[in-house]
């Protein structure tokens, strides 16, 4: 990059963020609708882009502030867009065509595109059809729409979110990874495919239904498809630049894994787990009882290695769920979240938050987060940082429920919400505008295509 090219960046990048978007009118109105198509351009807005200049901005400084940019080498502008969140990258591209040719550029280069997201919640309505979903955006406390290719996701159960990629499953449990941003949809290896799972064929020999193993002889078998999955977890593979999933299912709490692209799942040893989590080029995996064990998915053998057998102090999630997050220092936190039962509807009371010490194989308790957040559920768990985050609240929880959602529970009230840390205090995200169905979901928006 040229010396000249650096001293213009560095000047523009003095301006505070937020007011070059409002210089530039990057922000839309709130009917705004992104519309995905197989073939560029990505995403098209229904709704036209309105450029207005805001009162308490001068108009000379505004024009200067567009001139300059729209000067600028296309490598500049791409480091410049590179800072913006994904709204307002989508919006830009729509200003004219030379930017559009920096978002492009940017959307094509592999890792070039880093800034860090914030998480927002994505959900279906009734008011948006079979194939409708939304995006809430904490960062923006603004509601976008999204139109998802079929199977309808108003028919999925959402077992999983990672890295900008859903992890859902259809009415007979078979899997996809789906990004919502980009549309681009993947088959995972059919559930047959489980080493613990048994297909049962109709008369013409084709697979009509499944069973698993350990099925009692008065169980109905049409009952299990909808409970099989209880979670899915997303991993980078950097040896395929591609992606890992990794899927705990019934019977028992199993483990089996599939990278992008695989025929069939793969069976790890063991049983009981609750949750797993990728470090160091290791799966760790952690049981109900709190056993720590860890495989290497990249060798030809895999094996599990014993960390702990049981934590000292472990508590056990009877009454909740249990959660594993590394932190952005680099120590392991569990969470253990308390729920209780009234009037058919779970809420969550409270989390313990505890530091996880491999050394001494014990739990350390937590009084807080600081200036810390957490993002937990069925989705990426994650800690972030408030201060690079500073639309969220310190020392806070943002969770949605976490139930195994058999038919029975698909109409129940959804548990979501802010628990603060420091007083116990609960508050909601927004007022419910979600459908009880498909579970709502934590999701951080990722513009990568994976490479099939």
């Amino acid at each position: 990059m040229g010396t000249c090219s650096l001293v213009r960046m560095m000047s523009l990048l003095q301006l505070d963020l937020r007011m070059l978007r409002m210089l530039l009118a990057l922000s839309p109105p709130p009917s705004s609708h992104w519309k995905f198509r197989k073939h560029p351009p990505l995403m098209l807005m229904e709704t036209e882009t309105v450029v207005e200049i805001l009162p308490e901005t001068p108009l000379m400084e505004t024009e200067t502030v567009v001139e300059t940019l729209l000067e600028l080498p296309l490598d500049v502008l791409m480091d410049i867009f590179s800072l913006l969140e994904l709204p307002d990258l989508i919006r830009a591209s729509f200003v004219c065509s030379f930017w559009r040719s920096a978002y492009s550029s940017l959307h094509n280069q592999l890792g070039q595109y880093k800034r860090p997201q914030t998480p927002c919640l994505l959900y279906a309505s009734e008011a948006d059809g079979e194939n409708g979903a939304c995006l809430y955006s904490l960062a923006e406390k603004r509601v976008y729409k999204l139109t998802l290719p079929d199977p309808p996701i108003r028919s999925r159960h959402l077992i999983g979110s990672s890295y900008g990629w859903l992890v859902t499953a259809d009415e007979k449990s078979e899997l996809h990874l789906l990004n919502p941003i980009t549309g681009q949809q993947i088959v995972l290896p059919s559930v047959i495919t489980i080493e613990q799972v048994e297909p049962i064929l109709d008369s013409a020999g084709a697979v009509n239904n499944y069973k698993m193993w350990d099925l009692e002889q008065d169980d109905d078998p049409n009952e299990f498809p909808d409970c099989l999955c209880i979670r899915a977890f997303v991993f980078p593979d950097p040896p395929t630049g591609s992606y890992i999933v990794v899927l705990i299912h019934n019977p028992e709490r199993y483990l089996s894994f599939a990278r992008v692209g695989d025929y069939k799942w793969t069976s790890l040893p063991g049983e009981n787990y609750e949750q797993c989590i990728h470090m160091d080029g290791l799966l760790y995996a952690f049981t109900e009882t709190g056993g720590v064990y860890t495989f290497d998915l990249t060798g030809p053998t895999i094996t599990r290695n014993i960390i702990a057998e049981e934590m000292e102090n472990y508590i056990s999630a009877t009454d909740g769920h249990m959660y594993v997050v590394q932190a952005p220092w680099g120590d392991m936190l569990q969470v253990c979240r308390d729920t209780e039962c009234t009037e058919g509807f779970t809420k969550t009371k409270k989390m313990m938050l505890y530091k996880t010490d491999m050394a001494a194989k014990e739990l350390v308790e937590m009084h807080g987060l600081h200036d810390h957040v957490l993002f937990l559920g069925r989705s990426q768990l994650q800690c972030l940082s408030a201060e690079e985050y500073p639309q969220l609240k310190t020392n806070c929880v943002y969770f949605t429920d976490d139930m195994t959602y058999i038919s029975k529970y698909k109409n129940d009230d959804r548990d979501i919400g802010i628990l603060n840390l420091e007083n116990g205090s609960r508050e909601e995200i927004v007022p419910q505008l979600w459908c009880n169905w498909p579970n709502p979901i934590w999701i951080t928006p990722n513009l990568m295509r994976m490479n099939m």
